[in-house]
């Protein structure tokens, strides 16, 4: 996709080039440069997401509240263990 809104820039960048009305050469230049702002964004943003981990790792609440409820449960049964006499 942005590959499309560069080649949309050139495609401004030749009409304002090639027209002899100052309104589409005002209009084609802005639009280029609007153009082109946005296919780097869109790259930008591709390479950041690229280069996070995503969201596979993440876990849901539901799955957190379980772990701790586990987790709680361990740490009460390590403490009766080491408080019964041996």
């Amino acid at each position: 996709m942005p590959w499309l809104l560069f080649l949309l820039a050139v495609v401004a960048l030749v009409i304002a080039l090639t027209t002899t009305s100052v309104a589409l050469l005002s209009v084609c230049l802005v639009g280029a440069l609007v153009l082109t702002l946005m296919g780097v964004m869109q790259l930008l943003a591709r390479r950041i997401d690229r280069r996070s981990g995503g969201d596979g790792p993440m876990l849901d609440p539901l799955e957190l509240q379980q772990l701790r409820a586990q987790a709680e449960a361990r740490r009460a049964a390590a403490s009766q263990a080491g408080s019964e006499p041996g």
